[in-house]
């Protein structure tokens, strides 16, 4: 077996293997630990010339250690298009823009779940709940319903009502939570043990990150094993950043690519940017930010991201940055994408918004390599209000009145 355990992101304790409780004695994150070595000796560059094209291409790299557990709807080896008529128009090199809405379930969030849910299923668990802006509520329901896992699925109660509605579609029970994802977040704690719920929020279990993982292995295989300079990334509980962080010190071990890593570019809309400000007062320690401005939200509302420390040092590792766009901004970059045949949604159009605004400013040198991230289309965001049937609540003592 490949997986040896867990090590501690911050203190670099190692761990043996669990499912859940990713939080060592000092408050940093876990994440999974693989033999390196051994897997250097078995699994190589050509091996993957004859694998099908899904993120299980790299499975030697992903934590199942039972290959009859593998929940998979055919994610990942999504498109990377090369945007050449920006380049003659901006200050860069190259520019590229990675297409996950091309994912099973529309988002990115399906390469998490695929690995989340095989897990639930290799270690027998039967029920599954996810706090959650959206995308991640019905990726889960998705993979969920697949595996013929229970999932219950809590999401603010202003959320695109089209990503919610799809989550009952799947078979979840779907919740509207009066409040925003950490409250949704804290009802599935209140309740976990009693109704048996395993958690699988961010940083929650260790399936999410190393699905997030595979866009470094995808994106770094699509360029043949080179660095980008730039990835700019939509950020708001962190996995992808956190994962790809990972993926690409995993590829260095393995001598798989070399050279100075990415400048990872995480982007945030204005009135819910707690890594901007973070990043600014150089404060590594999570600390609940006030939202005060994003009328339609996203994924990137997540005022407490679990592990801002960790986002925080991954930006000041690669050297890399944080800026907040504005409602304005982000919808006018949606226009513009979509008039290259990009469906995206705000979190991929921010993307583009803080590529200009970058641009503008001079942080991106005529020579970079960029990559942008669309992470979901923009049809799941067409519809402004719900009339959904939905059951509301505001806790857990809600949720049982219901479920008498």
């Amino acid at each position: 077996m490949n997986r040896l355990g867990l090590y501690c992101s911050r203190c670099s304790a190692k761990l043996p293997f669990r499912y859940v409780e990713m939080k060592c004695d000092c408050g940093g994150t876990l994440l999974v630990d693989y033999d390196l070595e051994c897997i250097g000796r078995t699994f190589k560059k050509e091996d993957l010339l004859t694998r099908y094209p899904s993120m299980w291409r790299y499975k030697d790299l992903l934590p199942v250690s039972n290959p009859d557990c593998i929940i998979t709807l055919g994610e990942g080896w999504t498109p990377l298009v090369r945007l050449k008529t920006w380049e003659q128009k901006l200050p860069i090199g190259q520019l590229w823009l990675k297409r996950e809405e091309q994912n099973p379930t529309g988002s990115f969030k399906s390469r998490g779940f695929s690995v989340a849910v095989s897990l639930l299923k290799e270690s027998g668990r039967t029920k599954a709940a996810v706090p959650s802006n959206g995308n991640a509520a019905s990726a889960l329901a998705a993979y969920a319903g697949y595996a013929g896992i229970e999932a219950s699925v809590f999401i603010p109660l202003d959320c695109p009502p089209l990503i919610v509605e799809e989550c009952p579609l799947y078979g979840a029970a779907t919740y509207l939570v009066d409040g925003f994802i950490h409250d949704a977040a804290a009802i599935i704690e209140a309740g976990k043990h009693e109704q048996g719920w395993i958690n699988v929020g961010t940083l929650k279990e260790p399936g999410r990150v190393e699905g997030k993982k595979t866009m470094g292995l995808e994106l770094a295989e699509q360029l043949s094993w080179k660095f980008p300079d730039v990835i700019i990334y939509p950020t708001g509980g962190g996995s992808g950043i956190i994962g790809m962080w990972k993926a690409y010190h995993e590829l260095k071990a393995l001598h798989w690519i070399d050279g100075p890593m990415p400048r990872f570019v995480c982007v945030q809309e204005e009135g819910c940017q707690p890594i901007v400000d973070g990043l600014a007062a150089l404060n590594q320690a999570a600390t609940t930010q006030a939202v005060t401005a994003i009328a339609n939200p996203t994924g990137m509302r997540v005022p407490n991201p679990p592990d801002l420390a960790l986002i925080l040092s991954i930006i000041a590792e690669s050297g890399g940055t944080a800026i907040a766009l504005s409602k304005s901004q982000i919808a006018e970059a949606t226009q513009t994408l979509g008039s290259q045949g990009i469906s995206s949604s705000p979190e991929g159009s921010a993307t583009w918004a803080g590529l200009l605004a970058l641009c503008d400013s001079g942080w991106l040198l005529p020579s970079d390599s960029v990559v942008l991230f669309n992470t979901s289309h923009a049809m799941k965001y067409a519809k402004l209000t719900s009339s959904s049937s939905l059951p509301t609540i505001r806790t857990y003592e809600d949720y049982r009145s219901l479920n008498k």
